[in-house]
């Protein structure tokens, strides 16, 4: 047990950590730059030109889907292996290690981040000289230069991306520390060494390694290359300990990072590479450090800097008007990317392509990716068009199910509500002031303690009572599990993690010790599939005393945050499953703790009930377990602000069910801010008010009572657009893609988009330009598609596309247009909550294009279960062509019945007022009521009484 003094110190401490949370922005000396970086050094400080790489061509060796091939460092005469493979749809992989590492090196496990193993396709052999070999894949080219190495891959014979054409491929292979042994020194510790190695034979030391002593009694041995060696030790002492602050990291095989450059010919914007808060289209780093990834825990972040943030995703896609490429960057390790704008290389590519016929100089973005450890892994993504590389990725990774209805109507949120009282007032208090919402959250202080999986006996003593009577609302609870055990052995999850080991370990072997929230704690190693199994059995109610099944979760602090560890997270030595550093894994710890608490919920419901599980920290992938959000932003209008660019940047890369924190985590704003963030939120996938528990209540109806009504109208449009949301979801599910997306994902040849990340869109159909300026009453939106019109949801105004036009905004409205040639399913009868919305009647909001078109669908399922990826589904398209608008069946693989039936259809861009209107269903045909407005040109069908499932056709006559 803890002695008094011990527990005092760590109750000052996390106090301490409280103020400081509340009253500083982020403390730049907690978080490493480059230069404190000693890998990130070395690779920065390699100069682009000829690589020191060269193909051994006698190893080149092709076969139906790869090629397998060494290069050899003409500098160190060390060996590599390279795979390059085909894949299904437009893909290729590039793997890189060692031909022999004394120890194997780390690969992140199939199932963890890929989905499964990628299926390969053919590759057919073009063409092989002396100098290069040219591959075809589907119809796309790749050429292997021999010497120097380099890869170039090719789109409609247009150059796309090279691998290595700046020269910078560095791979440290593992090796064995000899410093300052001399030649007998060494025989002497190969000696002394040599039982060590026979208990561990991953190791292979029968050969020298560029850094190594040579062996004993090798008469052609020279004693230069370990001399060298030793001088570099003495010079650069991180290779093998490095030191940050008061923290020492030993790295027991020396220097392990990769790193290799990645070229763009043709692009001059680059995307993804979350989570940074910066802009969209991602800037040169010729100036600053380069972007990072690396989980942090980063408290009131800076704003447009490439400082490393809560999670990592590193995918990075490149777009033109002709093309749109990604890479995807396999590794785990901390990771960091410079961005440098360029000229392609015409002379290069002159030999083999005709893409630089023009006399203007061609623009290209150069990338230099480098890890601390691991292998180089990287999938390169062809496109050629935005939503191929969406779909390349999604089979990579894959796609967010389909979330539970109520996880994407409106959550409510603060650290903390107090007690069961508290909770019932605020659940009451939304119900009076007629604020529909779907959740409401408890923080930490909910626990025993900081004890997670336990309830405050004296505040929430009757937890069940409490959800069930939310709950008979529609509604549901959610409460915080972060990943970090109070070390009491009287805590029961603690003490079964620890009897059965199952808990992260420091570098000699014992249990890490850190600090979070509860003061001293201990760590579950979620890379071990035994200890996501144990976690998941924590959710089972039978465990998770005083919860129910409609209690959801959230983990926070799962970076790891550890407030007396470096960078406010693990040591890198730290140990997890099978001896693999926290340096290898740290990336995917969050992803892992996530994913296993959404298995715990499945679990939980005997694998009927979709879970809904919010996460801080994540990595590719993290989007089949849940939603995310931004972390700890501020309540600024700076922070409004970026919150847009970061969501963006995050749905490119498959992270769809992601949003801020309504209001800002920090500081009180002012009712202007709340109401414009409320409007924000009610168009970003995950809408969450959430605050600190230093600041001001703010739930919405405390607001005074203009703003209050203005922001329950944003909050009741979010309840109306649930079922294009729900729709939205379930064709990203489908497809893959983001839910809520840049303007050129689907104006892929308007440059004007290119760099916007000010307006999006939601879905193909809603174009939202949130105001982000304090006293904003109107803004300019820019309307893409020369060919396209738009409409007001509001006042049906019509704005033609392909240019931009100021549109009046004042507090009370939010811009938001729908798409001309769309149709959009809305319920316009709110409730309480989407739990009671499930049956209700549909409105229709069709939006003609200039030809008179529109075509849209919907998507509905029993809302909650499993039951749809089982075929419990109903798929509908509605097409609206000749005056004639059909609902038909857009699957015939989904067969469900629901009560929804279509109420009401509102058609705008009617040019003048029909004779009548007949609806015809089977051989039954009869005309309906209807309405017309010649001012805004829209047609009003009253009560066509029609079942949604129902095939039907209505005439305009």
């Amino acid at each position: 047990m803890e002695t008094p003094s011990l527990w005092v110190m760590q109750q000052i401490l996390v106090t301490l950590i409280l103020l400081i949370q509340s009253s500083v922005a982020v403390n730049r000396d907690n978080f490493k730059t480059c230069q404190q970086s000693g890998f990130c050094k070395r690779h920065r400080a390699m100069t682009p030109g000829q690589s020191a790489y060269e193909v051994l061509t006698e190893t080149v060796n092709v076969q139906s889907t790869s090629v397998n091939l060494q290069l050899l460092n003409t500098v160190t005469n060390v060996k590599l292996t390279l795979e390059l493979s085909g894949l299904e749809r437009s893909t290729a992989r590039i793997k890189i290690n060692e031909v022999e590492p004394i120890k194997q090196r780390y690969e992140i496990p199939i199932g963890d981040v890929l989905v499964e193993e990628p299926k390969r396709q053919g590759l057919k052999k073009l063409e092989q000289t002396s100098q290069s070999l040219t591959l075809g894949i589907e119809k796309n080219k790749i050429v292997i230069s021999f010497k120097p190495f380099r890869i170039d891959f090719y789109t409609e014979d247009e150059p796309v991306v090279s691998i290595n054409a700046q020269g910078l491929l560095k791979f440290e292979h593992y090796r064995h520390k000899q410093g300052w042994l001399n030649k007998a020194g060494s025989s002497i510790f190969s000696w002394f060494s040599a039982p060590f190695r026979e208990a561990q034979p991953e190791e292979n030391v029968e050969e020298a390694k560029e850094g190594e002593e040579p062996k004993e009694g090798d008469e052609n041995a020279e004693e230069k290359p370990a001399e060298e060696e030793q001088k570099k030790d003495e010079e650069e002492p991180d290779l093998w300990e490095e030191t940050f602050k008061s923290f020492t990291d030993s790295k027991p095989h020396g220097p392990s990072s990769v790193g290799l450059d990645v070229s763009f010919p043709g692009f001059e914007n680059v995307y993804g590479i979350p989570e940074h808060a910066d802009d969209f289209s991602l800037k040169t780093t010729k100036d600053t450090d380069p972007y990072r990834l690396f989980n942090l825990d980063v408290f009131e972040y800076e704003l447009y800097n490439p400082m490393a943030l809560y999670g990592a995703v590193p995918v990075m896609m490149a777009h033109n008007e002709k093309n749109t490429v990604g890479i995807f960057w396999h590794n785990a390790a901390e990771t960091w990317i410079d961005i440098k704008s360029n000229v392609a290389d015409k002379n290069f590519f002159s030999k083999v392509a005709d893409f630089f016929k023009q006399d203007s100089d061609i623009p290209q973005t150069d990338t230099h990716w480098f890890s601390e450890s691991g292998v180089i892994d990287l999938f390169v993504m062809l496109g050629p068009k935005p939503k191929d590389v969406f779909k390349q990725y999604a089979v990579l990774t894959g796609t967010t199910p389909v979330p539970p209805l109520f996880s994407i109507a409106y959550h409510q949120c603060r650290w903390n509500y107090n007690d069961q009282d508290d909770v019932r007032n605020v659940d009451a208090n939304m119900d009076k002031f007629d604020i529909p919402f779907d959740v409401i959250w408890l923080d930490i202080e909910h626990t025993d303690g900081k004890r997670y999986f336990t309830w405050d006996g004296n505040k929430f003593s009757h937890s069940v009572d409490m959800i069930n009577n939310v709950a008979s609302k529609g509604r549901k609870m959610v409460t915080i599990v972060d990943p970090h055990l109070k070390k009491d052995d009287n805590y029961k999850v603690y003490a079964d993690a620890k009897s059965k080991d199952l808990l992260v370990k420091n570098k000699d072997g014992n249990e890490y010790d850190g600090w979070c929230w509860p003061g001293s704690s201990a760590w579950p190693d979620f890379t071990d599939p035994e200890v996501r199994k144990w976690w998941e059995s924590k959710f089972l109610l039978s465990e998770y005393e005083g919860s129910t099944n409609d209690l959801h979760t959230w983990n926070d602090m799962n970076e790891p945050s550890v407030f007396n560890g470096p960078e406010i997270s693990f040591h890198r030595d730290a140990k997890h499953h099978h001896g693999w550093e926290n340096r290898d894994v740290h990336n995917i710890y969050g992803h892992l703790v996530q994913q296993a608490t959404a298995d715990g919920l499945i679990l939980r419901s005997d694998h009927k009930e979709r879970p809904f599980v919010l996460t801080r920290s994540f990595f590719a992938g993290s989007q089949r377990n849940g939603a995310v959000w931004t972390g700890d932003n501020i309540g600024e209008w700076s922070h409004l602000k970026v919150s847009n660019p970061m969501l963006l940047s995050l749905n490119l890369v498959g992270i769809t069910f992601a949003g801020a924190d309504v209001g800002g985590f920090f500081k009180n704003p002012d009712p202007e801010l709340l109401t414009r963030w409320w409007q924000a939120g009610a168009f970003q996938p995950f809408f969450r008010s959430h605050a600190h528990i230093d600041t001001k209540r703010r739930e919405p109806y405390l607001l005074p009572d203009n703003n209050m009504k203005i922001v329950r109208n944003a909050i009741r449009a979010r309840y109306t657009f649930l079922p294009y949301w729900y729709t939205v979801f379930y064709n990203t599910y489908k497809n893959g893609g983001p839910v809520m997306q840049p303007l050129w994902a689907e104006y892929p040849e308007d440059k004007l988009t290119f760099k916007m990340d000010d307006q999006f869109l939601i879905g193909p159909s809603l174009l939202v330009k949130p105001i982000t300026e304090q006293g904003g009453t109107g803004t300019n939106v820019y309307f893409p598609g020369a060919n396209d019109v738009w409409y007001d949801i509001l006042t049906a105004e019509k704005y033609l596309g392909g240019k931009s036009i100021y549109v009046n905004a004042p507090l009370e409205k939010i811009p938001v247009f729908q798409r001309g040639g769309s149709v959009i399913p809305r319920k316009m009868r709110v409730r309480r909550s989407s739990g009671l919305m499930h049956d209700d009647p549909i409105t229709l909001f069709i939006c003609l294009d200039r030809q008179g078109k529109a075509s849209g669908d919907m998507y509905a399922d029993d809302y909650h279960t499993f039951q749809y990826q089982k075929g419990k589904y109903l798929h509908r398209q509605f097409t609206f062509s000749n005056n004639k608008l059909t609902n038909s069946n857009a699957d015939k693989n989904g067969v469900f019945e629901t009560k929804e039936w279509i109420e009401r259809i509102l058609i705008l861009g009617v040019l003048k007022k029909p004779n009548g209107v007949a609806i015809k269903i089977g051989n039954q045909q009869q005309q309906l009521a209807f309405g017309y407005d010649p001012n805004t040109s829209l047609l009003a069908i009253k009560k066509p009484g029609t079942k949604l499932q129902e095939d039907f056709v209505i005439t305009l006559l």
